[in-house]
């Protein structure tokens, strides 16, 4: 079991200035620590003996769910095998303030890790001040294709997942969403990794965001550097993560209206 404590600042990305800051808590339970990266002169094995899954569209070589891609602090697509989270998400944009705090539970069943998440938000807008329990979201993610390289220089994952929104009918929490998404989970070399994840999000029901349809997307940037090559006292390894979420209105009058969070920060292990 591994404690975390993570913080980080982030500007939005839209002309008007917004600061916010997130704090996570997080539990881990790993059985072993992140493997070593395959060797680039390694020998590769023979031809289709590392394949498995459906089709053989999977691969054994994978860095994916083995601890090599950076805990994110907005987006997520790795593989969880158990992990409890708490978050702490401040917006501040001119006369517009708003407060998210969810509690998240994620199980990883094999390849398959299921996610549940309660957040409570509070937002003030003008003096006008809502509160209540938004949506309670239950999630899956699954990886279908994985492509790694002779040399392991190139490690890609490629899966699908699906998030449902259920609401409580709170002020904050009125319509049903439906999310269907995909995700690509990249490392280059021994440092860099890139996880990006696409969506197509619904609302259901009444009111004034019933029917909204939007596009949402997510990438995380990292850089791990191992405690061999920066040796700071009780720090297994160090990731500066560079991180964009963001959503765009596909189908209402202002069409095209895009809402974009920037953040940077550095996780250490």
């Amino acid at each position: 079991m591994r404690m975390i404590l993570m913080c980080n600042f982030a500007g939005h990305l839209t002309p008007a200035l917004l600061c916010l800051c997130t704090l996570s808590l997080i539990g881990l339970a790993r059985a072993e620590p992140p493997r070593s990266l395959p060797d680039g002169d390694a020998p590769a094995p023979p031809a289709g003996a590392t394949r498995y899954g459906l089709f053989g569209f999977l691969d054994h070589r994978s860095a994916y769910g083995q601890g090599v891609f950076p805990e994110p602090f907005l987006v997520d697509s790795d593989l969880e095998t158990g992990e409890v989270r708490l978050d702490w998400q401040h917006t501040n944009a001119n006369r517009q303030h708003s407060d998210l705090v969810t509690g998240e539970v994620e199980k990883g069943f094999g390849l398959l890790t299921v996610e549940l998440e309660v957040p409570f938000e509070r937002d003030i807008s003008d003096g006008s001040v809502s509160e209540g329990i938004g949506n309670i979201d239950i999630g899956a993610r699954y990886p279908v294709f994985q492509y790694v390289s002779g040399s392991g220089l190139i490690d890609s994952t490629f899966g699908v997942g699906v998030e449902v929104g259920l609401p409580v009918h709170s002020s904050v929490s009125k319509n049903t969403e439906l999310v269907p998404k995909i995700f690509n989970d990249l490392r280059v070399g021994d440092h860099l990794t890139l996880q990006s994840v696409l969506g197509y999000s619904t609302l259901f029901g009444g009111g004034a965001d019933g029917g909204l349809q939007t596009f949402e997307y997510g990438f995380v940037l990292g850089y791990t550097i191992q405690h061999a090559e920066l040796s700071l006292p009780g720090v297994l390894q160090l990731i500066p993560v560079f991180e964009l979420s963001g959503e765009t209105e596909l189908n209402r009058q202002d069409c095209g209206r895009t809402s974009t969070l920037g953040d940077l920060g550095i996780r250490a292990d």
